[in-house]
C-alpha cells in the first residue's frame, strides 16, 4: 500500500513498503524517483525531467519517461486496482509529483528531529539528535551526488547535519558528558576544518576533561 512506503535519500535512495526494499527496477527510474524526492512534493515538468535524466534527450525520451513513470507506480502502488488514480506518483498539470507525507521521507524527518532537540531538555535532547544522527547511511542522495538537480538539496542537507553533530556535541557538554564528546568533535573537525563552532566546542571538552 502507497500508505506505508518510506523513502530513504540520506544516503543512497531507497524505498521500503511494509514487507521490506522495494525493487525500483534501473537507474533511470531511480532517478526519476529521486529527482521527484528532491522537488518535497511540488510538480516537476515533464521537460524538466526530461533535460534532467539525459544530458541530450533521444527522440523517444518522453515515451520513456512516461514506461519509467508506470514501472515506478507499480512499485509503490502494488495493490492499486487498474484504471484506479496513482495516489502516491500522481500526474499533476505538465509534470509529475511524489505526494509523500513529511514523517515517510528520512531527510524530512530528520530536519523535525533536530528542530525538535532544540526545544526538549537535554537528557531529551541528546536521545534525539543520537537517533537523527543514526538515521545518515552515507551522503545524502549519494548516487545521485554529480547530478546538477541534486546539488543545492544535498548542500542543505549536508549543513543541517553538521549542525546537528555540533548540536549534540554541545549537548553533551550541558550533560556534564565532555569525554564523550571529543572523540566525534576530533573527527568532525578533521573533516571540516573551517567549522569555527567544532573548534569552540572541541577546545571547551578538552579543557573539562583535562
Amino acid at each position: 500500500m502507497a500508505d506505508g512506503v518510506r523513502f530513504g535519500v540520506l544516503g543512497p535512495v531507497v524505498a521500503e513498503g511494509d514487507g521490506g526494499p522495494l525493487d525500483l527496477k534501473g537507474p533511470r527510474h531511480r532517478a526519476v524517483l529521486a529527482r521527484l524526492l528532491v522537488a518535497r512534493r511540488r510538480v516537476v515538468p515533464v521537460a524538466r525531467l526530461v533535460a534532467d535524466l539525459w544530458p541530450e534527450p533521444p527522440a523517444g525520451a518522453v515515451g520513456a519517461l512516461q514506461t519509467f513513470v508506470a514501472a515506478l507506480r507499480r512499485a509503490l502502488e502494488p495493490d492499486r486496482p487498474p484504471r484506479a488514480p496513482a495516489r502516491l506518483l500522481v500526474t499533476e498539470g505538465p509534470g509529475y509529483a511524489l505526494r509523500t507525507e513529511p514523517d515517510t521521507v528520512d531527510a524530512r524527518r530528520f530536519e523535525t528531529a533536530v528542530t525538535d532537540a532544540a526545544r526538549l531538555p537535554p537528557g531529551q535532547a541528546l536521545d534525539r539528535l543520537e537517533q537523527a544522527l543514526d538515521w545518515w547511511r552515507g551522503p545524502a542522495y549519494a548516487e545521485f551526488a554529480d547530478e546538477d538537480w541534486t546539488r543545492a538539496e544535498r548542500a542543505r542537507l549536508a549543513a543541517l547535519r553538521l549542525n546537528a553533530e555540533e548540536q549534540r556535541a554541545a549537548t553533551r557538554l550541558r550533560l556534564g558528558r565532555a569525554a564523550e564528546a571529543v572523540p566525534d568533535l576530533e573527527a568532525h573537525v578533521t573533516a571540516q576544518p573551517g567549522r569555527e563552532e567544532a573548534w569552540r566546542l572541541l577546545a571547551l571538552a578538552l579543557y573539562r576533561t583535562g
